[in-house]
């Protein structure tokens, strides 16, 4: 019969204890002292010690896989694939049904699509490790559907140490390979513009007035004044270069701890620079439904080239007083894309083959600070938190110039052709604070019982305004003035009353800014104990309440339409259970509800194009909250520490989960989105991890320690339509249409593909001086966005991505280094989306996205 985990630890301690004294009693009186061995098992496994379903990457992880972002990271646990290289996917669920977390506080994100932080963001260098909880508990936002992602930053040493590292890489698609480019500023490099970007003063005179800037408000003097105060060609003009620099990146941390008397205090301070380019040269087609199959409406070839530079840092304090710490946590990330592309082909829309030159510059910002403390009053724990966030994007000087070809000879006419100068801004700010509070409640029924209980409060605000402006005229100008050069054609001289003249088309009525707001309160109770003999359940309930406002403005205007609004409270209610009938297996089970807001974009009735995809995006006003009850079970069994073997089964039930939809407009595709009436999400996922120290005979493989990790995921996602469903799409104005008209029966959820996996191999010296590690990553075809009224989705296919990443310890004069080696897609996967039909396949987004390798060099004093 088992013992009682109570009763087993409570002889071990006793054993433990009495163990001294006998020794000891032995060796006074003489006699011969015998060995005496006490033998136990822990394990201390962070995966086991969750009262939850969970995955989590380590800091060694980290280092093992030389991934440099927690995108990347996170791509090679079980069921998570990341999308766009920022968001992440949980169970195929989209990024709008999984929350992340920075040290347990939310993020707000400077994303236009979504509400969610791109977890591009966050080097790895900052991290000590990523927890993915995929099973809900109380004490998180009710905002669960795939899992939540807690990023936990680096803590304060016990040592002093200064650490420095160096990276060189390049891409075989893109280094030292022909792009494109454009001059910006003297300070792009730097990722800083240095004034060339902002906006002229004589048009932020004319935005102050309230007024639409064109011929209607202001003068012709006044306007070509504003025409000409427009930086010209160094944010125009498109320049061809055949020698895209390399990649290269440096970084520095430094941290102390003094210990005194009363306690201690530590600091650690994290900094880094990295500067990166990527050419695309991409086959961009749209099509339409046409006898059953598809016509190729646009067939269009892509090139482009992006400089993104990255800064960041952290800084943080504590303050150890035994049972009281304190702890105060900076973050600053700051992220820049330079972009220069020319896209062209034959256009049935546009009657022409065109050629349409764009120039941008996208900066990202995120900021982030928390303020946290614990106390432990006996068996009594108080935990509680602040923090203040804030993200910004802004893309000035978005250009865009539009050419015909007619006999081999490009021609722009600013009359008819299109043109713009774009500014846009985004802010997202959040606000977050709560408290949590545990007490071990000694009782004769449950052992270790624990009670907990707490509220949280966050608020997240974000404004968002686009100003388009472009230059036209009046009259049809000669062809010699169509085939000027893009900088001579918008010059000084022809710009004025018998020439160019600036108009502005900034949509009017919320078409260019609105501003959103989501504040929620919650409170919770929670319980976790040994309910039975190796029996521990985890139950908890969660009230939250939200009240959601989106609010298009017209800029305009002095009367501003009504806002969009979503009050509601939930009760969520979480149990899971976990019965350890062996000392290193275990069974957990997992119920809950949670919820899914829409995301602020997704309401928002503005336009925007997606540099990424191409493709117009407007919200839609009438979506609401999706439902979800989630089921899960997992054997687990545990080897040694970060040793595992785990199978599991989860099922989801959504009820109105927001999907995509493309729309066929005049001007070409729109996406838009809309509440589908149902979906149901199933499968099953499997992961092993183990290290092996074989004895062969031969030296090359007994000295090394050897890594094998495997995990897998299979997921069945489908909508669900019946007979009598209505949906209230965009297009409708908020009145009811059928739902079959825009989703079909049992099609793929989005986002989610069937198969997803990961392998690892890979050997580390028993020393640790040598570590090398072969990763593969596949994810199967998955679906992007709805088809058009009988159109089919539209698809990608990721495919494998195969790694390797090597690390060797030296020393030279003292310092020990490590120098690293990294080779990422070695297989040469390719970035595919498409869309097929009646034996029809129109390419929707088509490009190389080439091996990359990179060279470091790091040490540590």
């Amino acid at each position: 019969m088992n013992m009682l985990r109570p009763l087993t630890g409570l002889l071990l301690c006793t054993t433990a204890l009495m163990a001294p004294a006998v020794v000891s009693a032995q060796a006074s009186d003489g006699a011969e002292v015998q060995e005496l061995v006490v033998r136990g098992r822990y394990i201390p496994e962070v995966m086991r010690e969750t009262a939850e379903v969970a995955s989590i990457v380590t800091a060694d992880d980290l280092v093992r896989q030389g991934d440099g972002t927690a995108a990347e990271a996170l791509t090679r646990l079980t069921g998570l694939s990341v999308v766009g290289g920022r968001f992440v996917y949980v169970r195929g669920l989209g990024e709008r049904y999984s929350s992340a977390l920075l040290n347990g506080s939310p993020l707000p994100s400077p994303e236009p699509l979504q509400r969610v932080v791109p977890l591009d963001l966050f080097p790895s260098g900052i991290l000590a490790s990523v927890n993915v909880q995929k099973t809900y508990s109380a004490n998180y936002p009710g905002e669960f559907g795939g899992g939540v992602i807690d990023l936990r930053t680096v803590g304060v040493p016990d040592e002093p140490f200064l650490a420095l590292s160096f990276s060189l890489g390049a891409n075989d698609e893109t280094s030292l390979k022909q792009g494109l480019t454009y001059f910006g500023g003297e300070s792009d490099l730097t990722g800083f513009d240095d004034g060339t970007r902002d906006v002229p003063a004589a048009i932020a005179a004319g935005i102050a007035t309230g007024k639409r800037i064109d011929q209607s408000n202001f003068d012709a003097a006044t306007l070509a004044t504003m025409g000409r105060s427009f930086q010209n060609a160094n944010v125009r003009l498109l320049q061809s270069t055949n020698d895209v620099p390399i990649n290269g990146s440096f970084g520095i941390s430094a941290g102390s701890r003094w210990n005194y008397d009363w306690g201690s205090l530590g600091v650690i301070a994290v900094g880094g620079y990295d500067r990166s380019w990527e050419t695309r040269r991409a086959v961009q087609q749209a099509g339409v439904v046409s006898l059953g199959g598809l016509s190729i409406t646009e067939d269009l070839i892509s090139n482009s080239t992006e400089m993104d530079v990255e800064w960041h840092g952290l800084g943080s304090v504590a303050l150890d007083l035994d049972d009281h710490k304190f702890q105060w946590t900076n973050f600053y990330v700051r992220n820049v894309t330079k972009e220069a592309r020319s896209v062209e082909g034959e256009s049935t829309l546009s009657s022409n083959f065109i050629r349409d030159d764009y120039t941008a510059w996208y900066e990202r910002e995120l900021f982030n600070s928390q303020l946290t403390g614990a106390h432990t009053f006996g068996d009594l724990e108080i935990d509680w938190r602040g923090s203040y966030a804030q993200t910004r994007r802004d893309a000035p000087y978005e250009t865009q110039t539009r050419y015909r070809r007619i006999a081999d000879t490009f021609y722009h006419n600013p009359q008819s052709d299109a043109n713009f100068i774009r500014f846009s801004e985004l802010e997202d700010t959040t606000y977050g604070a709560g408290v949590d509070v545990r007490y071990r409640l000694d009782n004769p029924l449950i052992v270790d019982l624990t009670l907990s209980g707490g509220y949280a409060f966050y608020e997240n605000e974000r404004d968002s305004v686009t100003r388009v402006f472009r230059f036209t005229m009046d009259q049809t100008p000669s062809l010699a003035f169509q085939q000027q050069r893009v900088d001579f054609l918008y010059s000084d001289y022809n710009i004025g009353p018998n020439g160019l003249f600036l108009r502005e088309v900034t949509g009017s009525e919320g078409a260019a800014a609105y501003e959103a707001k989501l504040t929620t309160n919650a409170v919770y109770l929670q319980a976790e104990g040994e309910i039975l003999p190796a029996v521990r359940a985890s139950l908890g309930v969660r009230y939250e309440e939200g009240e959601q406002f989106v609010r298009a403005l017209d800029l305009f205007s002095t009367n501003q339409p009504l806002g969009v609004e979503l009050n509601n409270d939930y009760v969520l209610p979480a149990a899971t259970v976990t019965w350890n009938f062996a000392e290193d297996q275990q069974l957990r089970f997992g119920a809950s509800k949670t919820i899914a807001r829409p995301q602020f974009r997704e309401q928002a009735p503005q336009l925007y194009l997606d540099p990424e995809s191409d493709r117009t995006f407007i919200g839609n006003p009438y979506l609401i909250d999706s439902e979800l009850l989630n089921l899960d079970i997992r054997y687990e069994r545990y080897f040694e520490r970060g040793q595992f073997a785990t199978i599991g089964a989860f099922y989801k039930d959504i009820d109105k989960p927001i999907e995509s939809i493309v729309n066929e407009t005049g001007g070409g595709l729109q996406q838009t989105f809309l509440n589908a009436p149902k979906a149901v999400l199933y499968g099953v996922e499997a992961e092993f991890k183990k290290f092996f120290e074989p004895q062969f005979g031969m030296n090359w493989v007994d000295d090394k320690r050897w890594l094998i990790g495997a995990n897998y995921t299979w997921t069945k996602a489908e909508v669900q339509v019946d007979e009598g469903d209505l949906v209230f799409p965009l297009t409708g104005l908020g009145q009811p249409a059928p739902a079959e008209n825009f989703v079909i029966d049992g099609s793929r959820l989005q986002g989610t593909s069937e198969h997803i996996a990961n392998i690892q191999f890979g050997f580390e010296s028993l020393d640790g001086a040598t570590q090398a590690t072969i990763l593969a990553n596949y994810a199967s075809e998955r679906t992007t966005a709805r088809g058009g009224a009988g159109a089919a989705d539209f698809l990608q296919e990721p495919g494998v991505t195969l790694d390797f990443n090597f690390r060797q310890k030296f020393q030279i004069w003292g310092p020990e280094f490590t120098l690293g080696l990294e080779a990422r897609n070695l297989l040469g996967e390719e970035f595919d989306e498409f869309q097929t039909q009646g034996g029809d396949k129109v390419i929707l987004n088509n490009y190389e996205l080439g091996r990359s390798y990179t060279i470091s060099l790091s040490t540590r004093f």
